[in-house]
């Protein structure tokens, strides 16, 4: 009688909360009911592994799911959302942790982490992109990465001329580096077979990166047109100092502008929030918070320090801050209010009009 009424029984209307700690082969799962720690262990690396166990052992359970965020991306998110399972992607610094848990850090103390703070309810979870915001991300960020690889093969040059003792000519030192210098880099009077060959090869790395770089361009170029950007990016661009390709960063990044209810959760996302510290008499700010998204947050200042030279506003706003503060304090309140610009115009689905002072 006993086995047939557990065969019958289910879990329905329990909740059971799971962490995973994820790696490229295997993932560590704990599970947590509402009272107790019901099962530590690991398995490979496999959703349908898991999803099969879960339904086995708690059939009809309403779970819960979080892992942090990492190299996996939303794979598994998006896998178990299918599923029917509700999971969080959760930034690791955000997990509670004791000082024993982060001086003892294990594989299996990081997955109970996850499952008691989805138990206790103190975990928040990240937005999730939708696919093609994803993809579209992902456009950016590569060019983005070419631009730092072309960079720095353009140092490695300029380090070889200078260890060899080659001077390179004036003309060239500020300028974009066109298809005469590259002839030029070709023919120096190279004696050693070995260092030209050096040379030759970083040259050759140089403009595949361009070429790439220019491929990449035209892409985002035609996403830019597309029915999904052309409108927003009109409105952005309609911004003093904010061109195509910052608006599509932007938006790629960002995503639905709706998600942020007011400025200081879309500034605290660029990272343009202040740190504080505050015990006892003791009260200061401690400069910006290195949270939030780096790939906005460079990208916006520069376009404040464009802004302050193009939009008359801007510029007088800036002027009344450097008497009470340094120039790196001033642009970043002049970044606040350059957000506040784009949130507006994307908000009402206006272009910005360029007040004139008189």
């Amino acid at each position: 009688m006993l086995e047939k009424s557990l065969k019958v029984n289910t879990f329905s209307g329990q909740k059971l909360y799971v962490g995973l700690d994820v790696h490229v082969n295997s993932w560590t799962v704990s599970v947590y009911s509402e009272e107790f720690e019901l099962k530590t262990f690991t398995q490979r690396a496999d959703i349908d592994q898991l999803l099969n166990w879960l339904h086995h052992y708690y059939p009809q359970a309403d779970i819960e799911v979080a892992y942090e965020a990492g190299f996996s991306g939303f794979v598994i998110q998006r896998a178990l959302a299918a599923a029917g399972i509700n999971c969080q992607v959760v930034h690791p610094v955000d997990v509670p942790a004791s000082d024993k848990e982060r001086k003892r850090k294990t594989d299996r103390i990081d997955s109970r982490r996850l499952a008691k703070g989805l138990k206790n309810r103190v975990l928040n979870g990240i937005h999730i992109p939708s696919i093609s915001q994803q993809a579209d991300r992902e456009l950016l960020r590569a060019r983005a990465r070419l631009v730092t690889d072309t960079t720095m093969v353009k140092n490695r040059i300029k380090a070889f001329l200078k260890f060899n003792g080659f001077v390179l000519p004036e003309q060239w030192r500020k300028a974009r580096w066109s298809r005469a210098m590259l002839d030029w880099l070709t023919e120096l009077p190279i004696s050693s077979h070995s260092s030209k060959a050096t040379l030759q090869t970083w040259i050759s790395e140089l403009q595949f990166l361009v070429q790439q770089q220019q491929n990449l361009l035209q892409q985002i170029r035609q996403l830019a047109d597309s029915s999904t950007y052309v409108q927003q990016v009109s409105l952005l661009t309609s911004i003093p100092a904010i061109g195509r390709l910052t608006a599509m960063t932007f938006l790629t990044e960002i995503g639905d502008m709706h998600r942020f209810k007011n400025l200081d959760r879309l500034c605290s996302f660029c990272g343009l929030s202040p740190n504080s510290y505050s015990s006892g008499d003791h009260d200061r700010i401690t400069g910006i918070s290195r949270r939030g998204n780096a790939t906005i947050k460079h990208m916006i200042i520069e376009c404040a320090w464009m802004a302050i030279r193009k939009d008359p506003v801007l510029l007088l706003y800036y002027k009344s801050l450097l008497p009470r503060m340094n120039t790196n304090k001033a642009i970043i309140k002049v970044t606040r209010k350059l957000l506040a610009r784009i949130r507006a115009v994307l908000y009402k689905q206006q272009a910005y009009v360029t007040r004139l002072i008189v």
